[in-house]
């Protein structure tokens, strides 16, 4: 085990290595109580460290609501892992339930399709399925986008009153992210995508790039995640994206019912999206 003073020692790449090794170690450390080690000298004899470093360890990981402690007991997994455990729990059953649902929107259409979820305030990209026309969407699995340019982000807000719209286009204009869209007029639009069920992007997150987003809900007609299908603006006009509408709802609506969501239970059918689309870009 490294003293401390390696551990803090200067450089970038002796500092990275020693918070790996000490990531690892914590890794180690929830494991082994999770294997019913709960005692600190079993816990150190099993980890091979010393009681001095299991301790600080464990007391971190303490802090940090990963483990629990009672005293004369010992320790026990703390309920941030509950949390994080619920979690990815719904993110891996949404993924499951949505996969086969993209690749039959994506190679009917040729487009690109994302699925993504809520989470700190940002779209976090869950799944992508690429279209077959040669079109580069950069976006990646795992990363985050901002909420009120993207089609993703407006399909998980649909059920926002107005109130929490404008505080996240607030925050988001705080935060530095570059949007053209004013904000009595995103709210409008706002209005009339939750009466469509529909959200549109048209090059607001990304130039030239067009998508059509709809909502995904649960058992209790919760918004859970969103799907869009996206592609370059040659290839997704106004008439396009119309047509394509009807497509992404009722690939969305699929996954809502494997997941338990019955359509009498929500109302997020709506008049057509077309008098929205005709009062301007979206």
């Amino acid at each position: 085990m490294e003293s401390p003073a390696v551990i803090e020692a200067d450089g970038d790449e002796t500092k990275g290595g020693a918070a790996s090794r000490t990531l690892v170690r914590g890794l180690e450390v929830l494991h082994a109580v999770s294997c019913g080690h709960a005692e600190l000298g079993d816990l150190a004899t099993t980890l091979g460290l010393t009681r001095s470093t299991t301790h600080r360890l464990a007391s971190t990981l303490v802090e940090h609501r990963y483990l629990s402690f009672t005293p004369r007991v010992g320790y026990s997994l703390g309920p941030k892992l509950l949390e994080l455990g619920f979690i990815a729990g719904r993110q891996m059953n949404v993924t499951k339930a949505a996969r086969e649902h993209l690749e039959l929107l994506s190679s009917g259409s040729g487009d690109t399709v994302h699925l993504g979820v809520l989470e700190g305030g940002k779209v976090l990209y869950l799944d992508k399925i690429p279209g077959s026309r040669r079109v580069d969407i950069s976006s990646r699995i795992g990363e985050r986008q901002p909420l009120r340019s993207t089609g993703l982000g407006k399909a998980l807000l649909l059920d926002e009153p107005t109130a929490r719209l404008r505080d996240i286009y607030e925050a988001e204009q705080r935060e530095g992210f570059r949007y053209s869209v004013e904000l009595s007029e995103w709210l409008r639009r706002m209005k009339d995508y939750r009466a469509s069920g529909v959200a549109f992007d048209l090059e607001e997150n990304e130039d030239r790039v067009r998508c059509v987003a709809a909502p995904i809900r649960d058992v209790s007609s919760k918004i859970v995640a969103a799907i869009s299908l996206s592609s370059a603006g040659q290839y997704m006009d106004d008439t396009r994206m119309e047509r394509l509408t009807a497509d992404v709802k009722a690939a969305a609506e699929a996954i809502s019912r494997d997941l338990g969501w019955r359509a009498a239970q929500a109302n997020i059918a709506g008049p057509s999206t077309t008098a929205s689309r005709k009062r301007g870009p979206a």
